[in-house]
Protein backbone atom coordinates (compact mmCIF):
# COMPACT_ATOMS: atom_id res chain seq x y z
CA UNK A 1 0.00 0.00 0.00
CA UNK A 2 0.88 3.62 -0.31
CA UNK A 3 1.18 4.02 3.43
CA UNK A 4 3.78 1.23 3.69
CA UNK A 5 5.74 2.56 0.72
CA UNK A 6 5.69 6.03 2.23
CA UNK A 7 6.85 4.69 5.58
CA UNK A 8 9.68 2.71 3.85
CA UNK A 9 10.86 5.84 2.02
CA UNK A 10 10.82 7.87 5.24
CA UNK A 11 12.60 5.01 7.09
CA UNK A 12 15.32 4.87 4.42
CA UNK A 13 15.73 8.66 4.64
CA UNK A 14 16.02 8.49 8.42
CA UNK A 15 18.57 5.66 8.18
CA UNK A 16 20.65 7.58 5.59
CA UNK A 17 20.52 10.76 7.69
CA UNK A 18 21.53 8.79 10.79
CA UNK A 19 24.45 7.20 8.97
CA UNK A 20 25.69 10.57 7.67
CA UNK A 21 25.28 12.17 11.09
CA UNK A 22 27.33 9.39 12.72
CA UNK A 23 30.08 9.77 10.08
CA UNK A 24 30.25 13.53 10.62
CA UNK A 25 30.08 13.26 14.39
CA UNK A 26 32.81 10.63 14.51
CA UNK A 27 35.44 12.85 12.79
CA UNK A 28 36.17 15.13 15.78
CA UNK A 29 36.31 12.09 18.07
CA UNK A 30 38.69 10.28 15.71
CA UNK A 31 41.00 13.30 15.68
CA UNK A 32 40.80 13.60 19.46
CA UNK A 33 41.63 9.91 19.90
CA UNK A 34 44.55 10.20 17.50
CA UNK A 35 45.84 13.26 19.34
CA UNK A 36 45.39 11.51 22.68
CA UNK A 37 47.35 8.50 21.43
CA UNK A 38 50.19 10.70 20.18
CA UNK A 39 50.14 12.71 23.39
CA UNK A 40 50.53 9.51 25.41
CA UNK A 41 53.35 8.47 23.13
CA UNK A 42 55.18 11.72 23.89
CA UNK A 43 55.44 11.86 27.64
CA UNK A 44 57.35 14.70 29.26
CA UNK A 45 60.38 12.42 29.69
CA UNK A 46 60.23 11.42 26.06
CA UNK A 47 59.91 15.03 24.95
CA UNK A 48 62.84 16.03 27.18
CA UNK A 49 64.98 13.21 25.80
CA UNK A 50 64.17 14.16 22.23
CA UNK A 51 64.79 17.84 22.93
CA UNK A 52 68.21 17.12 24.46
CA UNK A 53 69.01 14.79 21.58
CA UNK A 54 68.13 17.46 19.01
CA UNK A 55 70.06 20.10 20.96
CA UNK A 56 73.11 17.88 21.24
CA UNK A 57 72.98 17.14 17.52
CA UNK A 58 72.70 20.84 16.70
CA UNK A 59 75.70 21.78 18.84
CA UNK A 60 77.77 18.91 17.45
CA UNK A 61 77.05 20.20 13.95
CA UNK A 62 78.06 23.70 15.03
CA UNK A 63 81.33 22.35 16.48
CA UNK A 64 82.00 20.47 13.26
CA UNK A 65 81.35 23.63 11.28
CA UNK A 66 83.72 25.53 13.56
CA UNK A 67 86.43 22.90 12.99
CA UNK A 68 86.01 23.16 9.24
CA UNK A 69 86.07 26.95 9.48
CA UNK A 70 89.27 26.73 11.57
CA UNK A 71 90.93 24.59 8.89
CA UNK A 72 89.86 27.03 6.20
CA UNK A 73 91.16 29.98 8.23
CA UNK A 74 94.49 28.20 8.85
CA UNK A 75 94.93 27.56 5.13
CA UNK A 76 94.06 31.17 4.34
CA UNK A 77 96.49 32.54 6.95
CA UNK A 78 99.26 30.23 5.68
CA UNK A 79 98.75 31.48 2.13
CA UNK A 80 98.77 35.12 3.28
CA UNK A 81 101.93 34.58 5.36
CA UNK A 82 103.62 32.90 2.39
CA UNK A 83 102.68 35.79 0.09
CA UNK A 84 103.85 38.30 2.71
CA UNK A 85 107.19 36.48 3.08
CA UNK A 86 107.64 36.38 -0.70
CA UNK A 87 106.80 40.09 -0.87
CA UNK A 88 109.29 40.84 1.90
CA UNK A 89 111.98 38.86 0.06
CA UNK A 90 111.27 40.83 -3.12
CA UNK A 91 111.50 44.13 -1.22
CA UNK A 92 114.74 43.02 0.49
CA UNK A 93 116.25 42.04 -2.88
CA UNK A 94 115.26 45.39 -4.36
CA UNK A 95 116.71 47.22 -1.34
CA UNK A 96 119.99 45.29 -1.69
CA UNK A 97 120.14 46.19 -5.37
CA UNK A 98 119.49 49.88 -4.62
CA UNK A 99 122.15 49.83 -1.90
CA UNK A 100 124.63 48.20 -4.26
CA UNK A 101 123.93 50.75 -7.00
CA UNK A 102 124.19 53.61 -4.50
CA UNK A 103 127.51 52.36 -3.17
CA UNK A 104 128.97 51.90 -6.64
CA UNK A 105 127.76 55.38 -7.63
CA UNK A 106 129.30 56.84 -4.48
CA UNK A 107 132.61 55.05 -5.16
CA UNK A 108 132.63 56.33 -8.75
CA UNK A 109 131.88 59.87 -7.57
CA UNK A 110 134.65 59.75 -4.98
CA UNK A 111 137.15 58.46 -7.51
CA UNK A 112 136.37 61.29 -9.94
CA UNK A 113 136.45 64.21 -7.47
CA UNK A 114 139.18 63.75 -4.88
CA UNK A 115 140.75 67.19 -5.53
CA UNK A 116 137.48 69.03 -5.03
CA UNK A 117 137.15 67.60 -1.56
CA UNK A 118 140.67 68.61 -0.58
CA UNK A 119 140.06 72.15 -1.75
CA UNK A 120 136.93 72.35 0.33
CA UNK A 121 138.85 71.07 3.30
CA UNK A 122 141.60 73.75 2.81
CA UNK A 123 139.07 76.55 2.66
CA UNK A 124 137.56 75.42 5.94
CA UNK A 125 140.97 75.28 7.55
CA UNK A 126 142.06 78.68 6.28
CA UNK A 127 138.72 80.21 7.31
CA UNK A 128 139.12 78.75 10.75
CA UNK A 129 142.60 80.29 11.11
CA UNK A 130 141.41 83.74 10.11
CA UNK A 131 138.51 83.80 12.51
CA UNK A 132 140.58 83.61 15.75
CA UNK A 133 143.06 86.21 14.48
CA UNK A 134 140.39 88.80 13.84
CA UNK A 135 138.82 88.25 17.18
Amino acid sequence: TYQEQLQDIVEKGINAAEEQQKKLASKPFEYAEKLETEAREYSVKTLRTRYYGYSENLFEQLRSLNTRFGSFAADLVAKLEKEAAEGADTVADAADEVTSVAQSTKATAQAKKPAARKTTARKSTSTAKKSPATA
